[in-house]
């Protein structure tokens, strides 16, 4: 009989990975579901926004469980007996890794020793209904330790709730400051150096040669993390990162106004020597490296089509796939009688060429838009890049033409369900207010604004519109 603690934690794990909140990522290696790792992108309008602050998840071991009729009269005899976890009777073990090497304290109840100090984890004292109950699962507990990553983090720290002196309000200040600016710094930049490469003078180390074909590797090679480094979320905050960039920049221009390059951290009343968040401003620094991230990243994606005509010679299972796919959508297009086009860029299948028609009877209408649609030869795993190569002022538009969309988290292999999202992304009326859709920040602004915004959102759009047919 299977143990009922690991399908409720499978099952925990199916549910959050199909969610559409954008704001939340788990994964784990197929071989352990009992190691988790989790990833919380930091809430807009806070000090911690669009952060990728990242969490190690571990359901731990209970009792031994011996299968019926099978346990031994002599214990010793048996070699390896299974276990059972104890959740959900008990919480998981949580700890934050972005910690710049535990140096770092995000948060009172985030230490830089990885720390979560949260009554519902039991590492905290609470009051009587906010401890653990089974009833909860990982959603509550990334929930919690979210709900922490407030606009005012100083109060978290028991004592200070309250605390409204004149000093308390200078050190919340500061507080935020140094927050907003290490959030920067250690879960945006120095994550992303790391995943491309970058080195600390902005060079760029030579990347290992390319897989040809996930198809041919050893499973079992893949899932020790001694040879493939399991970094389940590098993917993910590479898009993102595309999503957010321009907000990044925003916040740095902001902060550039409140600080100065050198000014020292202020150190608050409950950080401890080795639990603390010290440094100096650096903000010129930062906007330097992030600007250098995003050549990278974009000189990344445009390998792509190298690549993926080295791997449509070979023929590749995933050459020969985009191949099949893209045949299907053209045909899918055909039937519908769609007014939009797409057509391969050189005959390569890693990149797609959408020609979008604006649809009749909205802001859109009249439009015509190239969109350049890049797949990697990791396809799926590495998700396509998306960029419109005529310019739209669009509240889910990035000023460098990435689309800020979503396709159905079980279909991420499927690429028509990409280019479905994209459309609806562009066309979609009346959407739900989401701040971390926010890809524009200027669009954004206008069109979440109403009234006078609004209307000025609205022929900011219409002229770029008119104008697609001009640059197409």
């Amino acid at each position: 009989m299977a143990d009922q603690s690991i399908i409720r934690i499978t099952k925990e794990l199916s549910d959050l990975q199909k969610h559409s909140d954008l704001s939340l990522a788990v994964a784990c290696r197929d071989v352990d579901v009992r190691n988790v790792k989790a990833m919380i992108i930091g809430p807009h309008e806070t000090p911690y926004e669009f952060g990728f602050f990242e969490f190690a998840v571990k359901f731990n071991k209970g009792r031994q469980r011996w299968d019926a009729g099978t346990a031994p009269s002599n214990i010793l005899l048996m070699a390896s007996p299974s276990w059972c976890t104890d959740y959900p009777r008990k919480a998981p073990n949580v700890n934050a890794t972005t910690t710049n090497g535990g140096r770092c304290r995000f948060n009172p109840n985030i230490y830089a020793s990885g720390r979560v100090c949260l009554s519902i984890l039991g590492t905290w004292r609470g009051e009587r209904g906010e401890e653990w109950s089974p009833a909860q699962g990982l959603e509550s507990i990334l929930l919690s330790i979210q709900s922490l990553m407030s606009t005012n983090p100083y109060e978290n720290e028991p004592g200070f709730e309250d605390a409204n002196e004149p000093s308390d309000k200078k050190n919340q200040k500061e507080y935020v400051e140094k927050i907003r600016h290490e959030t920067l710094r250690i879960s945006v930049i120095q994550r992303l150096e790391n995943y491309l490469g970058i080195g600390a003078d902005g060079s760029v180390a030579t990347p290992a040669p390319p897989a040809d074909d996930y198809s041919d590797y050893d499973m079992d090679v893949m899932d020790d993390e001694s040879v493939a480094p399991f970094e389940p979320f590098k993917d993910l905050c590479k898009r993102r990162f595309l999503w957010y960039f321009e907000s990044y920049l925003v916040s740095i221009e902001k902060a550039k106004e409140e600080v100065k390059d050198g000014q020292v951290f202020t150190r608050m009343p409950f950080e401890g020597s080795s639990n603390t968040m010290e440094g100096k401003f650096n903000y010129t620094e930062l906007e330097k490296r992030l600007r250098q991230i995003k050549k990278v990243l974009d000189a990344e994606t445009d390998s792509w089509a190298k690549e993926g005509l080295v791997a449509k010679g070979k023929e590749t299972t995933v050459a020969v796939n985009l191949q099949r796919q893209y045949e299907q959508v053209v045909e899918s297009l055909k039937r519908s009688s769609s007014p939009h086009a797409l057509e391969l860029e050189d005959g390569n299948p890693f990149v797609w060429v959408l020609t979008y028609i604006g649809k009749p009877m909205t802001n859109l209408e009249g439009g015509l838009f190239r969109i350049k649609i890049l797949f990697s030869p990791r396809f799926p795993e590495e998700q396509p890049r998306v960029r419109f190569e005529n310019r739209i002022f669009h509240h889910r538009i990035a000023a460098d033409g990435t689309p800020c969309y979503f396709p159905p988290l079980n279909r991420r292999e499927d690429a028509k369900s990409h280019i479905e999202a994209i459309i609806e992304s562009l066309e979609e009326e009346g959407p739900p207010y989401d701040p971390r859709t926010l890809v524009n920040p200027e669009a954004f602004k206008l069109y979440w604004s109403g009234g006078d915004d609004r209307k000025v959102y609205n022929r900011r759009l219409r002229r770029s519109v008119q104008q697609s047919v001009e640059e197409f």
